[in-house]
């Protein structure tokens, strides 16, 4: 039978940094994002992801080796490509290392990493991460030419932005999201045609998750703003439950 008809189970991985960003925005030591890390384990989740800021505007240092203590869920840290991140990465050797881009000033991450401008830099970042057991993957455009660049860095996998189609599909615009949607769809089947896994993104919502689900060669979702958010009128438990069984539907 092909892939198509049996696609591999999707994972989801849930990103945590929000819990953290409430708990900043007073101080203190409440709400606990190690404690939404272990609702994460408990319903089910495949792997925690948190985003290591040069600000340290959510995460911080300590909450990585708190959270890696607290659940025997793979963490997956998302870092900038820099020195500093590297060397906080090989101190705590997470199961994932997601290189993003990354703005001070940004809200949020805006659009993917430029792999192909930026190959030089990140040849000895991604070395170095792949030598010391951790796997590496890039958070690009379902773009070829970054594509190509993931494939020349050697990395094993690559996480699809898909803002474009979280931001076409609240439009309402069907001809974008259907574009959207062939791209990251042509990109993820050449992904793995060359021995790359695909993960995919970034504004991922209970409304217009299935149709990313739907393409077989995603092997794994993170999603992290939009549950965080979903958790304050429903709890964190249920809204996890939600996406899993709306990912079940499809897979």
């Amino acid at each position: 039978m092909s892939e198509t008809l049996h696609p591999r189970p999707l994972r989801l991985g849930v990103n945590i940094d929000h819990v953290a960003t409430i708990r900043n925005a007073r101080g203190g030591d409440h709400p606990d994002p190690v404690r939404a890390a272990q609702i994460v384990a408990k319903v089910g989740g495949d792997g925690i992801t948190a985003h290591l800021r040069e600000d340290r505007r959510h995460i911080r240092d300590e909450d990585l080796a708190r959270i890696q203590q607290a659940t025997d869920l793979p963490l997956n840290l998302e870092m900038a490509a820099t020195r500093e991140m590297l060397a906080i990465a090989l101190r705590h050797k997470p199961h994932a290392a997601c290189i993003v881009p990354e703005k001070r000033e940004e809200r949020t991450t805006e659009g993917g990493l430029d792999a192909a401008g930026l190959h030089n830099t990140l040849v000895p970042i991604v070395d170095e991460l792949r030598g010391a057991g951790i796997r590496v993957s890039l958070f690009i455009e379902a773009d070829e030419r970054q594509l190509d660049a993931a494939l020349r860095l050697g990395a094993p996998v690559v996480e699809f932005h898909t803002g474009e189609y979280a931001h076409a599909f609240l439009d309402g615009d069907r001809e974008r999201v259907e574009r959207e949607l062939k791209r990251i769809s042509d990109m993820a089947a050449l992904a793995a045609k060359n021995g790359i896994e695909a993960h995919a993104g970034h504004g991922l919502t209970f409304d217009n998750v299935q149709p990313i689900v739907a393409i077989p060669q995603i092997a794994e979702l993170n999603i992290g703003h939009y549950l965080i958010g979903e958790a304050v009128f429903v709890g964190l438990e249920p809204a996890i439950r939600r996406m899993r069984e709306l990912m079940d539907e499809v897979r």
